[in-house]
């Protein structure tokens, strides 16, 4: 064996071995941990602003909203371009918008400074995230897991949502003891630190396909024009959300008319920025953004409301308040690994709303006399809160999203979370309108139990989280670091659980299903059998139905070449002939109108068809392959869809061969690798749960 072959198998086997070491995952954690600490640390710096550079306290309020705003933007856009443009690019990019950001904070003479900078960290650290879940669902698939990386999820989730509430004390003690500079200039050491491991331990993307072509298809995939509508409705919208209650009716304004081009857009596109089709047909997905935008509103509330009122009312100090929230953190960071390392999704949501409405009743509670203690109980319970609800939600993400558009889908779901945060600060302007009081922050209170009661219905009315964990049994190790390993006479490639399947945007391919070559397959009435029911499954569902068939002109016998080693015999023995009774698609599984029908001359579908031109006008990115046999037509039709990015799965039992031996060895050996490989029920199971 060659050096450069030993060393590729030694590579192969580490990744079999331990996926997610850490020093593939460490540089994952410490980027995903600056937008939220970014997005917190800032709350106990702005009266010091205000006072050094001579401006309201409200006036600052803008570099808040600025960094959401950013990032509420930024976030789907880096997970798009991650997926593109690929994910270690995107991050080191984000990491170096992030130093630069911090250099103008730290060295900002005025608020407009200041606002510049916190926009160019809300744009950098919005990177981390989506790009993070990119590289981790593509690990996952190199390895073969077959459930999510609990444990990995785990430490995304302390990253991602722990280190907010971990913010304001590490800003108390910051701007208290260096000055409300170092909000800024603490990015200075952290991208540094970011940076390195990234460009050590990180795995270097694909080089870009070059020239002019390839910069349509890049350009063609990135969707600019989807990304700058949704970039002007998302700004709009979020600026007319700040100025409540006052109406910001321009920004309205705006928001529709960037919206409404932005929507029609997209619907016509077919591979769209915001997938409007694929998200409505994805109600898992949708729940799940809904859920962490009403629960974050939660815990953000808290953190904001309730530190504004122990400052004001209560007479505490900056640091003060920040500590007495930071056993919230504590208590979040704690629970989110063990709870994410068991891959539970149901469990984890439900604690989550519980927690928020016993919380808010809490803060309902509370009052100007109220002892620190019963302030610490309140954030210790909105920590459970934080944990469960960023566990529960990031493992539903991964399950939901579509694989290809892990990076889109993880940025959207920060997005939602940004606009429940950007709510949660509109609630505090007008519960606090008439200064910082108890009745104020009881009045939250009581809005915060309304938002816990719809996240509750939520979850407890989803069926579909019924069946969303995948780990049934209590107990279940983790499957974080290794991958499943395979029992005696098992495949040894695993292809990856995937829970949904948009039906819209997916065709059911049935190739080869005529009168003469039916009869060839093994058990051929019970194969038809499965296959019609599939059929009328993606029918029910809303898919596409494409049927293929092999049949010859007279011309078409003619045209083929002696070096055909398999069609020579066809054309001279004058087979398959196009108007033939042997070559009609079986009527137990006939087509029906708007169905897609293709007659081919070869064994691959889309070889002499134009099979591929139909599926793209349609807006189809999947299929699902059933045909006869499995070593003509199945395995030509799923190599060329891979070569042309589809998602592809094959029906195990919508498919056979007349030689056994090499139907099995295509289905365990070599079909996992480039494909999803499921069976007739497990496809109904996908097509249900969308």
């Amino acid at each position: 064996m060659s050096t450069g072959a030993a060393q590729a198998d030694s590579a192969t086997n580490g990744l079999a071995r331990r996926p997610f070491a850490w020093t593939f995952t460490t540089p994952l954690y410490v980027g995903s941990s600056l937008n939220p600490i970014n997005s917190s640390i800032i709350a106990t710096a702005l009266v010091p602003i205000a006072a050094e550079l001579h401006v309201s306290v409200g006036a600052t309020a803008v570099l808040v909203s600025s960094l959401y705003l950013a990032s509420a933007v930024a976030q789907p856009t880096a997970g798009k371009l991650a997926e593109v443009l690929g994910p270690r690019r995107i991050f080191l990019s984000g990491v170096v918008l992030v130093l630069l950001g911090g250099l103008v904070g730290g060295l900002g003479q005025n608020l407009a400074m200041l606002t510049v900078a916190r926009v160019l960290v809300g744009i950098g650290t919005s990177a981390a995230f989506p790009c993070a879940m990119v590289l981790i669902r593509r690990r996952a698939e190199e390895a073969g897991l077959d459930a999510p990386p609990g444990g990995v999820l785990g430490g995304i989730a302390i990253a991602g949502m722990a280190t907010a509430a971990v913010g304001p004390p590490i800003g108390g003690l910051l701007v208290g003891a260096a000055g409300w500079r170092w909000a800024f200039l603490i990015n200075i050491p952290a991208t540094a630190i970011a940076m390195a491991m990234a460009l050590r331990w990180l795995p270097k993307d694909p080089v870009p396909d070059r020239g002019h072509s390839g910069f349509r298809k890049v350009a063609d995939r990135i969707d600019l024009p989807g990304i700058l509508g949704f970039a002007g409705s998302m700004t709009a919208l979020v600026i007319f959300l700040m100025s409540l209650p006052h109406v910001e009716w321009i920004a309205l304004a705006v928001f529709a008319l960037a919206a409404v081009p932005t929507v029609m857009w997209e619907l016509r596109k077919t591979a769209p920025f915001f997938d409007f089709r694929g998200l409505a047909a994805n109600g898992a997905l949708a729940r799940t953004y809904l859920r962490q935008a009403l629960t974050l509103l939660g815990v953000y509330s808290v953190m904001y409301g309730m530190t504004q009122w122990m400052e004001a009312a209560h007479g505490f100090s900056t640091v003060g308040a920040g500590l007495l929230l930071l056993p919230m953190g504590a208590v979040s960071a704690l629970l989110s690994r063990p709870l994410a390392r068991r891959n539970l999704v149901r469990g984890p949501l439900i604690a989550s709303a519980v927690t928020m409405l016993l919380g808010s009743v809490g803060i309902m509670l509370l009052t100007s006399h109220s002892p620190a203690i019963a302030i610490v109980l309140v954030s210790l319970i909105f920590g459970i809160t934080s944990a469960s609800t960023t566990v529960g939600n990031q493992t539903a993400l991964y399950l939901a999203a579509p694989p290809d558009q892990i990076g889109t889908a993880s940025g959207l779901f920060r997005t939602f979370g940004y606009l429940g945060t950007i709510t949660s600060a509109v609630i505090g302007s007008i519960v606090f309108r008439d200064g910082v009081s108890d009745h104020g922050l009881h009045t939250l209170g009581i809005v915060l139990v309304a938002a816990g009661l719809a996240v509750l219905l939520l979850t407890v009315l989803d069926r579909r989280l019924m069946n969303r964990d995948p780990n049934r049994q209590a107990g279940t190790p983790d499957t974080s670091q290794s991958p499943k390993t395979p029992h005696q006479g098992e495949s040894s490639v695993s292809t990856p659980t995937h829970t949904t399947i948009t039906p819209e945007r997916t065709a059911l391919l049935a190739m080869d299903f005529q009168n003469g070559i039916v009869p060839l397959a093994p058990d051929a009435d019970a194969l038809v059998e499965r296959v019609k029911g599939a059929i009328a499954d993606v029918r029910a569902a809303g898919g596409t139905i494409g049927y293929v068939r092999v049949a010859f002109t007279e011309n078409d016998w003619a045209a083929v070449p002696e070096t055909n080693k398999a069609f020579t015999a066809v054309a001279a023995g004058k087979m398959l002939h196009h108007e033939d009774t042997a070559t009609q698609i079986d009527e137990r599984i006939a087509p029906e109108h708007g169905d897609i029908v293709v007659r081919k001359i070869r064994y691959g579908s889309a070889s002499t068809t134009d099979l591929h031109q139909q599926l793209t006008d349609r807006g189809i990115d999947t299929l699902v392959l059933a045909g006869i046999s499995t070593s003509g037509v199945v395995l030509s039709t799923l190599m060329d869809a891979a070569d042309r990015d589809y998602r592809v799965y094959v029906l195990s039992d919508g498919i056979a061969d007349p030689d056994p031996t090499t139907h099995q060895v295509l289905v365990d050996s070599v079909f996992p690798s480039r494909a999803h490989v499921i069976d007739t029920t497990e496809l109904r199971g996908l097509l249900g749960s969308a």
